[in-house]
């Protein structure tokens, strides 16, 4: 068992401002390519009605391989450090964003994918890494000041990338290949290594590159069972909302890549206010457990107003929806990563983030593809009731795993 050090450790500043730097410019590169990506989609797609379940397959064979390298990223950093594997993971999408570009047919936009999901652990390996530096109760708050410089990136972004999209939809492709190749220079020059060789794993075995094998190990954490139900539950909704909301809005309201951009930009802007000025707060006054449903909360509000756009096309709805959104993102994140972390000691930070990820990835494999089935078959609100639904059932999974949380706030739950 061992022993919790009772003096806050915080991070040191050029750590913490290159780990900024890195989650701002990594999620430039993510908001760039959102709203242009069924646009660039649909130049190779012959039938409008197919274009929903091809950005869908897109999303999944993204996450089909990061669910397979998730456990293999986690394991390594474990042994390594977070360092290599995060510019490893780095270098992987400014490839993959490059070839997106590139295009010329359905597969090299696929190919892009491929390669970007087998590196996608990049946000994975960047709380690992900031759970090296932190006592368990204040990681919360980091993780929402990460949150609020990522979503600063989601400002910036969109945006960006729905002005860029006026050159050619390629450009926002390249563009992005280009701010994440900056990103990679940035750590490279200035990331220093936030695992010590002796809080190292000592040594990795075949199980470790096993997802199974991980999850199983991961699972069994009694308190982080129902953690990774959660996050499968909202992980879900958040899948079918990406790959299938941009096709709502051009299919119900008639905008285009440059707008799409600007409503990113205003989910970006309150999650900034909530992560990086509110969540602190509210962390210290109602606690992760607390805020974590507060989220869950806010979400099902947020994909009941997005979904009545498909009965009733009204702008406001839209802007509703994706504010209510994000306030819930914002109180969720910090909270339930901070929940995670608290889940592992400090030589199973990679195993606990990368099991998360490979929650999140398989989210993301089957959510896309649902979501784009059920636009096309059941009606276009339909994607949006069902994940209403999800969350609803996220929440009862918190609540059953509420009071064993609050009974340990501090140690770690591993040891439970």
């Amino acid at each position: 068992m061992e022993t919790r050090v009772t003096t806050t450790r915080r991070p040191p500043t050029q750590a913490m401002i290159v780990l900024l730097a890195a989650a701002f410019l990594n999620t430039i590169g993510v908001g760039i390519f959102l709203p242009v990506l069924p646009f660039i989609v649909q130049q190779y797609v012959r039938e409008q009605g197919s274009l929903a379940i091809s950005v869908g397959w897109l999303a999944s064979i993204y996450a089909i391989c990061q669910l397979v390298a998730a456990p293999v990223l986690g394991a390594l950093s474990d042994r390594y450090g977070r360092r290599p594997i995060l510019l490893l993971c780095l270098l992987g999408s400014a490839l993959g964003y490059a070839l997106f570009g590139l295009g010329g047919a359905l597969w090299v936009l696929f190919a892009g994918r491929i390669i970007d999901g087998l590196t996608g652990g990049n946000f994975s390996i960047l709380s690992a890494y900031l759970a090296d530096l932190t006592e368990p109760e204040d990681r919360g708050r980091y993780f929402g000041m990460v949150g609020a410089t990522a979503g600063a990136g989601f400002i910036v972004g969109p945006a960006l990338g729905g002005y860029a999209a006026r050159l050619g939809y390629s450009a926002p492709a390249y563009l992005a290949a280009a701010i994440t190749a900056l990103s990679l220079l940035w750590g490279l020059l200035f990331l220093p290594e936030s695992l010590p060789a002796t809080r190292r794993a000592e040594r990795i075995s075949l199980s470790g590159f096993n997802l199974f094998g991980q999850l199983r190990d991961a699972l069994g954490m009694p308190q982080l069972r129902w953690l990774l139900l959660a996050t499968f539950l909202f992980s879900l909704p958040f899948a079918i909302l990406q790959s299938t909301v941009a096709v709502l809005i051009i299919d119900r309201l008639g905008w285009g890549a440059d707008t799409i951009g600007l409503l990113f930009l205003l989910v970006g802007a309150a999650d900034i206010l909530m992560q990086g000025v509110l969540a602190g707060r509210l962390l210290s006054a109602f606690g992760e457990v607390a805020l974590t449903i507060a989220g869950l909360v806010c979400e099902v509000a947020a994909y009941l107003l997005i979904g009545t756009i498909a009965l009733l096309a009204a702008p406001p709805l839209v802007f509703a929806g994706v504010i209510m959104y994000a306030v819930g993102t914002g109180l969720l994140e910090p909270a339930s990563r901070g929940l995670l972390s608290r889940a592992a000691g400090p030589r199973q930070q990679g195993l606990v983030q990368g099991a998360n990820q490979s929650v999140q990835s398989l989210a993301m494999v089957l959510g896309p593809v649902l979501g784009g089935v059920l636009y096309t078959s059941a009606g276009h609100g339909a994607p949006y009731w069902l994940s209403a639904g999800l969350i609803g059932l996220a929440i009862l999974a918190m609540l059953m795993v509420a009071p064993a949380l609050r009974a340990q706030p501090v140690a770690g739950l591993a040891e439970a």
